[in-house]
């Protein structure tokens, strides 16, 4: 069993509670209050620029110019193509760039980011990835389901949300960061070491669903 397949396995709770989140859902079906997802986009933008950082870090981690060369991409992906689309999504409502990015960091913002970046500080590049997967892959396969679903239609008002996670482009990039996690995971995983790999990723998770919520609070 593939590294990615066997971590969603053995945290399956986790990773239904993240990827079949009542933000999710009511997401796809454009019921989401604009309230939350406005709370919830202005916060991934910020999440993001931590993100950037995390994939920056990466570089840093990376043993061989190959493993550089995919951080750098991950890098590139954030600032040059998600971090635009938030600004795209929020322009609509007459935010601007200087606006959001002076926003300050809801807690589930600053614990995600933090232990993201903790966990690539006290580990390698492996322990990075492992914090990273559930953001990249998940919203991948959001992003899929979503689209399969139907729900990216026209009368829904996160219909460019959808398209831009289940686009090629960024199915590409997830597609390429599981194949970067799997190879680092076949050179440097040992038995002992994996219940620490499945406790990041489990924990990422966690962090996640939380994430979500807090969107959904932004409603109260």
């Amino acid at each position: 069993m593939q590294l990615f397949d066997r971590l969603k396995s053995h945290a399956a709770p986790q990773w239904a509670d993240y990827t079949q989140h009542a933000f999710v859902e009511q997401l796809g079906t454009g019921k989401l209050p604009l309230a939350c997802f406005k709370h919830y986009l202005v916060q991934d933008y910020l999440f993001l620029i931590q993100f950037a950082r995390a994939y920056a870090l990466g570089i840093y981690k990376s043993p061989t110019v190959a493993d550089m060369r995919h951080s750098l991409e991950g890098v590139k992906a954030i600032l040059d193509v998600e971090l635009e689309l938030h600004i795209e999504i929020c322009g609509k409502w007459g935010m601007q760039r200087e606006e959001i990015e002076k926003a300050p960091e809801d807690t589930p913002t600053m614990a995600y980011t933090r232990f993201v970046l903790d966990a690539g500080m006290a580990g390698d590049l492996l322990d990075l990835q492992a914090a990273l997967a559930p953001c990249i892959l998940g919203y991948a396969e959001i992003g899929k389901n979503l689209q399969g679903a139907g729900c990216d239609h026209p009368e829904n008002p996160y219909q460019r949300w959808i398209q831009e996670y289940a686009g090629e482009g960024y199915q590409e990039l997830a597609s390429g960061f599981e194949a970067w996690f799997e190879a680092t995971g076949a050179q440097v995983l040992t038995d002992a070491r994996y219940p620490r790999v499945l406790s990041l990723f489990e924990k990422a998770c966690r962090l996640e669903s939380d994430f979500w919520q807090m969107g959904l609070n932004a409603a109260n």
